[in-house]
């Protein structure tokens, strides 16, 4: 207790590093490290669980292993990490690289061979110590933009031997940063329906007042009852202008400390509660992101500490507190917010307050609940929702009116459709997708067939119909022709496009034999490689088969020569 009472009288969180080895792991780049991407930043459903590094805007850079150690799994995926790399180390620790261009020549040798035995450009390996072994500062991959990325960069991770994430600054990897977090805006909450903010019963923005000093005062409230309150807060770095994330939050009602977040490591399995962290109503109405400092039920986040009271505070009549948010970077940069809060006790016009909830149904957190109209059958199971919900549900033919976006789940619900009475000659073609945006386009969700009934699965409320894809996708060469020579070309290169259920495969032989095409959905391009060397014969039939999420088929075929 004594240990804990003098940190806390230290300005700045000073982490321990004594867990953590210093100087064991190196940059995995040999440039000044620049990052798009923090630790545990917060993103549309998950938290960061790494770092995203600058790779100067282009592919190719040498990626170093952070230690010595052995290639205990490799993944390669069309979606999420693209082309990834994990590295573990004598003391325990994994470090991951991903979104790589590819791998260095002995593992890309490796996992081609794994590709062509098993056919398929997704793959996941996950060899034996003595398989790999990596030696230090050996050079493992080269960077790139494979995947999930939204440009070139290096995504780096730290894990512990039970496969948690750790922030990789708490090792030594270091990156310059001098400047404060800022703050774009703060929020009270009413914990029930008898607290009152400004004579309110809902969430109220309150006005900041930016200081010289970086920090910032709000404006004086009048509040009531049990309150919470919220942050939109980021971090900037020296040598970059993205708005980032911070690393700890912490909370004070009248001196004595309320709150901590700290976002030093987190678990895999608990990374989607990010929608119970964040205002999730208000991320999908405003696209912006307020951080709750206060802990609402079935919250199971592990980055909570020295909660008291779930992190409210309980404001009584013609009393004079002050409320204060002291937020960092990793560095020790921080920036403090001051409420200054008058108690007083107002009425509330009860009537103002009173929701309409005809036509809505209850969707309970702890059971599960079932919802059926027409053809349509809406599964809830239990834990879908976080709290006992009501919720928009109407079907108008073959239409799904299931609320709209602003609920966090947990879990997936499961709609069915029974096509019984279901009139079409190309019933087979026939898929649920979600309708999006403005024009309301039609978005496939995957769909199972048994029998008469459709059935998906969803984590998101929305408007959701039947759809039905007759049309096959198209396949089109890129860089040659029909019965043209391709003896000084290094790569094949063909695009490939489905409008409406997408692509579900696609598979190329050349004179009968499988080829290795690498698939890059964003820019909707098989590539084959001819060093591979599987192609050796002077006149080449090439043959490429495409299927679509509904089962539409197109078949290309074409003859060219090399030398």
């Amino acid at each position: 207790m004594k240990k804990f009472l003098l940190l806390f009288l230290i300005p700045l969180i000073s982490y321990s590093q004594s867990e953590y080895p210093q100087d064991y792991f190196r940059d995995p780049l040999d440039i000044t490290l620049v990052l798009s991407g923090t630790f545990a930043e917060l993103r549309s459903s998950h938290f960061h669980s790494g770092l995203d590094i600058k790779t100067q805007r282009k592919v190719g850079l040498k990626v170093y292993t952070a230690a010595e150690g052995y290639v205990s799994r490799i993944k390669i995926s069309h979606y999420g990490y693209g082309k990834a790399l994990y590295i573990t180390h004598p003391n325990g620790y994994t470090s991951v690289y991903a979104h790589l261009q590819k791998f260095s020549d002995r593992l890309e040798k490796y996992i081609k061979e794994c590709q062509y035995d098993k056919e398929s450009f997704e793959v996941e390996v996950f060899p034996s110590p003595d398989e790999l072994p990596i030696s230090t500062d050996e050079v493992i991959a080269y960077s790139g933009n494979t995947g999930g990325s939204g440009g070139p960069h290096l995504h780096f991770e730290i894990r512990d031997n039970q496969e948690r994430p750790i922030n990789p600054m708490l090792f030594g990897i270091d990156v310059k940063d001098t400047k404060q977090p800022f703050v774009s805006g703060v929020y009270a909450y009413p914990k029930d329906e008898n607290a009152i903010i400004n004579g309110k019963n809902e969430r109220v923005p309150l006005r900041l007042i930016p200081q010289k000093t970086g920090d910032y005062e709000v404006e004086k409230i009048t509040a009531y009852g049990n309150v919470g309150f919220g942050v939109t807060s980021y971090d900037k770095q020296d040598l970059a202008p993205n708005n980032n994330g911070v690393s700890n939050i912490q909370t004070f009602f009248n001196g004595n400390k309320s709150l901590e977040i700290d976002f030093k490591r987190f678990s895999f399995s608990e990374t989607k509660h990010i929608k119970r962290l964040i205002d999730y109503e208000y991320f999908k109405t405003k696209r912006s992101r307020i951080q709750k400092l206060f802990i609402q039920k079935n919250n199971p986040l592990s980055l909570y500490k020295d909660a008291y009271d779930n992190g409210y505070i309980t404001i009584e009549d013609s009393t004079s507190s002050v409320y204060k948010v002291r937020i960092q970077d990793y560095k020790g940069n921080e920036t403090w917010v001051n409420i200054p809060i008058n108690g007083k006790k107002e009425l509330l016009d009860k009537q103002s307050q009173e929701q309409d909830i005809s036509n809505k149904s209850l969707i309970y957190s702890d059971q599960s609940t079932t919802l059926q109209s027409g053809n349509v059958t809406v599964n809830f199971y239990e834990n879908t929702v976080y709290d006992d919900t009501m919720i928009d549900f109407k079907v108008s033919s073959d239409t799904l009116h299931l609320h709209e976006d602003q609920i966090p789940l947990q879990k997936n619900f499961y709609i069915n459709y029974d096509l019984s009475n279901y009139k079409s000659e190309h019933l087979d073609k026939v898929f649920i997708a979600r309708l999006y945006g403005y024009y309301k386009k039609p978005s496939y969700v995957s769909t199972k067939r048994k029998g008469n009934t459709l059935s998906a699965g969803s984590k998101t409320f929305g408007i959701y119909t039947l759809a039905m894809d007759t049309v096959a996708p198209t396949i089109e060469p890129v860089n040659f022709q029909d019965k043209k020579w391709l003896s000084k070309y290094r790569y094949l290169k063909v695009k490939i496009e489905d409008e409406l259920s997408g692509i579900s495969k696609y598979r190329a032989t050349i004179n009968g034999k499988w080829i290795l095409m690498e698939y890059d959905y964003k820019t909707n391009m098989l590539m084959h490689d001819f060093n591979d060397n599987i192609v050796k014969d002077t006149r080449n039939e090439l043959k490429i088969i495409v299927t679509d999420n509904v089962g539409n088929s197109s078949t290309f075929e074409a003859i060219f020569f090399r030398k």
